[in-house]
């Protein structure tokens, strides 16, 4: 079964991939600034249901990111029930929650569809797991948090340390503290997409 946007122009419609312990600002700031963009999120995860997200910070005297529970945030499909042709872009949230759902194989069927079909992508901080685990970085320049390099490079991808990286149709942020550099970026690519 495959689910299709309610409304009635499909290509307005962008998939925004969280679980459990998605980053609520690495979310949060994306899900909003499509809305200014005209276009409409739609969450999906592991399943349609209400999912926890966390707040991620390195805070003085920390050497490792410390973890606060967040807002919550419904799904509004299950990674099973997309069929990615009805999306015109996807976005890829950070937290930990891509180290848990990257195994997903219809996350990553719909992951690779992106990629093959050069649409729209946006990667943020543990983000990038899921494109790596994909086999859809090789090659790529992409940024991502600094802990996670390690996986982009394993994956074949090229670490760029920098606020937001374009490559082709894929773009990319380091955390949440670079949302406003590389999701605005990324929001160009999709209407430029919606315009052709």
């Amino acid at each position: 079964m495959s689910t299709k946007p309610d409304t009635e122009n499909s290509t307005s419609d962008i998939l925004l991939v969280i679980g459990d312990a998605s980053e609520t600002v690495d979310t949060l700031y994306p899900y909003f600034r499509l809305q200014e963009a005209g276009f409409r999120p739609y969450v999906i995860a592991p399943e349609k249901r209400l999912h926890q997200m966390v707040l991620h910070e390195v805070r003085p005297g920390w050497t490792i990111t410390k973890e606060w529970e967040g807002y919550q945030i419904m799904a509004d499909a299950a990674f099973a029930d997309i069929d990615p042709e009805n999306y015109q872009g996807i976005f890829f949230s950070g937290g930990r929650a891509p180290e848990y759902i990257r195994y997903n194989t219809d996350l990553i069927r719909i992951t690779q569809h992106f990629f093959s079909a050069d649409k729209p992508v946006a990667s943020v901080c543990h983000g990038v797991e899921i494109p790596a685990y994909a086999d859809c970085v090789r090659g790529r320049n992409m940024t991502t948090v600094a802990k996670c390099r390690h996986e982009l490079e394993s994956a074949g991808g090229i670490f760029v340390d920098a606020p937001c990286v374009v490559d082709k149709n894929l773009v990319s942020g380091r955390t949440y503290l670079d949302s406003g550099s590389f999701v605005g970026a990324w929001i160009k690519l999709l209407e430029t997409s919606r315009d052709a």
